[in-house]
């Protein structure tokens, strides 16, 4: 094939890791592909590129997969299942005196936003 590549990422939601099973990773690769469908004008299959053998050119890391090669457990990239409500503090506290979590681990999450190094450095300014 000529002309350039270029690579889609997508960072579906995560699910939890007793829901995957055989054939679970085709059925949400199939359904994310059919939302993307409504909104393109071409089928995004169609313009995937493909292996030597046809196969189209698809990574999906589901969170048994991601357990497996990052040591995360449960494969949930937050480190821990977010909780709701948020309750007192600033969601970076821990069962340790004066030891506090600043990463996605934290109450309130955040990803990669840095919303819980703020909150640590928040705890400790108003310690």
């Amino acid at each position: 094939m000529d002309g350039d590549r270029h690579t889609l990422t997508l960072f579906g939601l995560h699910l939890p890791v007793s829901l995957f099973t055989d054939g679970v990773s085709e059925e949400l690769v199939a359904r994310y592909t059919a939302g993307f469908d409504r909104h393109l004008a071409d089928p995004l299959m169609d313009c995937v590129a493909r292996d030597p053998g046809g196969n189209p050119c698809v990574e999906v890391k589901t969170p048994l997969d991601i357990e497996a090669e990052l040591a995360m457990p449960g494969g949930n990239i937050f480190h821990g299942d977010l909780s709701w409500p948020f309750g007192e503090g600033w969601g970076v506290e821990t069962d340790t005196p004066n030891l506090l979590i600043c990463g996605s681990g934290t109450t309130r999450g955040g990803g990669v936003s840095g919303i819980g190094g703020h909150n640590a450095a928040m705890a400790v300014l108003t310690a």
